[in-house]
């Protein structure tokens, strides 16, 4: 509240009542704080599926294991755990964040990237709305993979939820790796769109993808030379 301002828009897309999926895109380590906030000032505290390592940090693990956020075990037996926990979550009325990326987007420009299934995975199983988030602010507070902060001037923090994503059409199709891709390019296009109002420009037509630009899927990188931070 002291060290940044905020411009929250769209607050009127979230549900009132019932659990749904609310899905960001991810620019900095601090814009969990920034949609958290936003989540919570609209009166929908936010249950994140978060990775495992965050929860083993100092102080701040300590923090969300007492605010009952989800670990997620990345590459292991365990990762099944967290979709189940997700998916109670939602069933018991809950706001669950899931970042589809994965982590911080490796686009050059800050685009959201190819996205993973879980959120997609999540809400064609419990068949809840599924709300995409924009922000734009928070990378200019802590750049990806800083370790200092810059405070001043004072940062405005962007977030912006847009309408429900429709996957009505896809509820009753077997879930084939076809069905949670398709679902997921919607989700994105979605996170996207609400990223482009902000920014006030179009985003590129191809979506990034680490994979094909051989980087690692998690952690810091080295960006490609001739690419910006």
């Amino acid at each position: 509240m002291v060290l940044t301002k905020r411009d929250w828009r769209g607050a009127e897309n979230l549900p009132a009542t019932g659990g749904f999926v609310v899905a960001p895109n991810h620019l900095s380590h601090v814009d969990p704080l920034a949609f958290g906030h936003f989540l919570v000032d609209n009166g929908r505290p936010p249950f994140f599926l978060g990775k495992e390592g965050v929860f083993r940090v100092p102080v701040v693990g300590a923090i969300l294991r007492g605010a009952q956020q989800i670990p997620v075990y990345r590459n292991t037996g365990q990762a099944a755990d967290a979709f189940r926990a997700a998916v109670a979550a939602v069933n018991e009325g809950k706001c669950v964040g899931v970042y589809p990326e994965g982590t911080l987007t490796r686009d050059p420009a800050m685009w959201p990237m190819v996205g993973k299934t879980g959120a997609a995975r999540i809400a064609l199983a419990t068949r809840c709305p599924v709300v995409p988030v924009a922000q734009w602010g928070p990378q200019e507070l802590l750049e990806p993979y800083a370790k200092s902060p810059r405070l001043f001037p004072r940062k405005t923090m962007q977030v912006s939820a847009g309408p429900p994503v429709d996957l009505s059409d896809l509820y009753d199709r077997p879930l084939t790796g076809a069905v949670l891709r398709e679902a997921t390019d919607r989700i994105m296009a979605a996170i996207t769109t609400e990223l482009e109002k902000l920014r006030g420009e179009k985003a590129p037509l191809e979506r990034f993808d680490s994979r094909r630009h051989g980087l690692p899927e998690t952690g810091k990188f080295r960006r490609q030379q001739g690419e910006s931070a």
